[in-house]
């Protein structure tokens, strides 16, 4: 039988994750040293870019139609993908800006603006407000910047007039949430630091047919080694009501069947809330991929100013140096 392979587990970014459990008999230990490489987008480029986009949505409410028409979208889903509705129902210039605000935030995390398209997502802060908001009560609009510690947020009214508002506590006011479609982020960046990782030489070169053939052959007579992800539960998650949900990924990194290091980013869509017990069994390391029975997994968050190249680099010169 196979030794178990040890793997080395540690949580970094606004959420710290804690792994439950691993099958397959893995271990898990969390190194003390471990650090998460500096990869924060300029501060001021992603959060200028969603506050201007949120002063220019609290000015267009102005406009009775449009207000309407944006009460009835945050009313119907979740998330409004914003800077369509504005192009398609919105009043002169609101297009314009956001768009303008979509590309600043693209290009600070290092995404292509044409591929991704556009980040901006307008959301209603809390499903208590609903009443408040379809009682026709006018809305504040907020970017959701706020620093994970924050006691304070500054909304804006119609108005252009800033109010600060309760970080930690749900005002009974309906406020509009101008954040970044984290989903899409991650799943643009993770595509983005893929390619990175390959421009700078850590993803492992394909095996040899005869390898492959020899692997498939093992693979189809014993199955194959991995350690699952059975159970995990995100703690200490203590962000303000302005923040949605968490994105989590994992960074695994080990050294391939070449004897070269490689990293597997693996997503991990389905963590959102604290306190909550997922069983997704994924699959987060797959042993044929690695020459040794050894990996490194760093768990991260999307928080909006992530700079996906700048994380590869950041890798690269971490593991390579």
């Amino acid at each position: 039988m196979r030794p178990s392979q040890p793997l080395r587990l540690c949580a970094v970014g606004a959420a710290a994750a804690s792994l439950l459990a691993l099958s397959a008999g893995q271990t898990s230990a969390a190194p003390p040293t471990a650090q998460a490489p500096s990869t924060s987008a300029p501060a001021s480029a992603v959060t200028t870019a969603q506050e201007q986009a949120a002063r220019a949505v609290a000015r267009s409410l102005a406009d009775g139609t449009w207000r309407a028409r944006l009460r009835h979208a945050a009313l119907a889903s979740d998330e409004v993908a914003l800077t369509a509705l504005a192009r398609h129902d919105g009043p002169s210039g609101l297009t314009n800006t956001l768009t303008a605000a979509d590309q600043r935030i693209a290009a600070a995390k290092g995404l292509d603006a044409a591929g991704v398209g556009s980040l901006l997502r307008l959301r209603l802060g809390d499903k208590s407000m609903r009443p408040a908001l379809n009682a026709g009560v006018a809305p504040w609009v907020v970017p959701a910047t706020a620093a994970d510690d924050a006691t304070t947020a500054v909304a804006y009214d119609a108005r252009g007039t800033a109010h600060t508002v309760d970080a930690r506590r749900t005002p009974s006011r309906p406020v509009y949430v101008v954040d970044i479609d984290s989903t899409k982020a991650l799943a643009a960046g993770l595509g983005v630091l893929n390619d990175q990782l390959h421009h700078y030489g850590l993803a492992s070169a394909a095996p040899t047919a005869e390898h492959a053939a020899g692997s498939r052959a093992m693979s189809a007579a014993e199955g194959f080694w991995t350690t699952r992800i059975s159970a995990v539960e995100l703690s200490d998650d203590e962000e303000p009501w302005i923040k949605g949900d968490a994105e989590i990924y994992t960074l695994v990194t080990g050294f391939g069947q070449d004897g070269k290091v490689r990293v597997d980013p693996v997503d991990m869509p389905y963590l959102d809330n604290d306190g909550t017990v997922y069983r997704p069994n994924q699959i987060l390391v797959n042993w044929s991929n690695y020459k040794y029975n050894l990996a490194d997994a760093v768990m991260m968050e999307e928080d909006g100013s992530t700079n996906y190249r700048d994380l590869a680099k950041a890798l690269a010169t971490a593991l390579l140096t």
